[in-house]
């Protein structure tokens, strides 16, 4: 079952002194584009992260982020209490006429008034954070089977119509050579020269064998069915369909081009039409 790249998925988790969330956004892309927003604290966890998200979802454009949202009352900003002691007297020896509100606003805006304290890593907080991460990663995988399955559907309408349109292309092809041969007949009688019949039916059985469509319609049938047949497998196939949709491409641009007849033109525009639709919606496949 083939999976979009297009996805959204989000997971939240709160604890005693935190809320975490986690959010992954996917759009299509040729490689994996990742792109990862952490709380600091967990940065050299980040590499590890990448791996696992990678695999999880393998290709596309992801915004991938953190969100740790403290609260509890405590705070790594402490204020530094003998500095802002020691720039308060200083102060007061500049401008003993201000009182002590004044002095302790200018003393908290000095360098070195604030100190903040590196947080350690939290084993237990980031075995939580973990299982919201893999919470988070099997959403957004969801979503994508979810969005593989409309897509699934949409191929599996285009490919009946460029089969029918085929179908109905072949059925107009007796018409299609008696019209080569009445034209050929008609050109070579305005001429007014003799012609040997048996020469004559043999350039013309050499003509048609190069107008024939037999062989471009045998190998589009088969690029249609593997087409099918590429949906359904279970690996990420999203670069294997855009080379069959390549493959389909060039039978019926030969199609069109030994056509050679009005309306069997029309339903190779038409079939090409259908394909042009299909090269789209394969960008967004896994």
């Amino acid at each position: 079952m083939i999976q979009s790249m297009t996805g959204f998925g989000k997971a939240t988790l709160q604890l005693p002194t935190k809320k975490i969330t986690v959010e992954a956004k996917s759009l299509n892309s040729k490689g994996l584009d990742l792109n990862v927003r952490m709380p600091s604290v967990y940065r050299e966890l980040e590499l590890g992260l990448r791996n696992q998200i990678a695999l999880a979802l393998e290709r596309g454009k992801i915004d991938f982020s953190i969100y740790v949202e403290n609260s509890a009352e405590q705070t790594s900003t402490n204020v530094n209490v003998p500095i802002v002691k020691a720039y308060i007297n200083q102060l007061r020896e500049v401008y003993n006429e201000a009182d002590e509100t004044e002095l302790m606003k200018m003393a908290v805006r000095m360098p070195d008034a604030l100190k903040t304290e590196r947080e350690e890593i939290d084993e237990n907080d980031w075995k939580q954070i973990q299982s919201v991460i893999e919470e988070g990663l099997a959403n957004i995988i969801n979503f994508r089977k979810d969005e593989g399955a409309s897509l699934e559907k949409e191929f599996q309408l285009r490919i009946g119509n460029i089969r029918s349109y085929m179908e109905q292309a072949l059925a107009l092809d007796p018409e299609r050579v008696q019209a080569i041969k009445d034209r050929l007949q008609t050109a070579i009688t305005e001429l007014k020269v003799n012609v040997d019949e048996n020469r004559f039916e043999q350039e013309l059985i050499y003509y048609l064998e190069k107008l024939d469509i037999t062989e471009e319609k045998v190998r589009l049938t088969n690029h249609l069915d593997y087409f099918l047949e590429t949906i359904k497998g279970k690996e990420a196939n999203g670069r294997k369909l855009g080379f069959i949709t390549q493959e389909m491409g060039r039978e019926i641009n030969t199609m069109g081009s030994k056509s050679n007849h009005a309306q069997m033109q029309k339903l190779v525009v038409m079939m090409k039409d259908e394909l042009e639709k299909i090269k789209e919606q394969v960008l967004n496949v896994l």
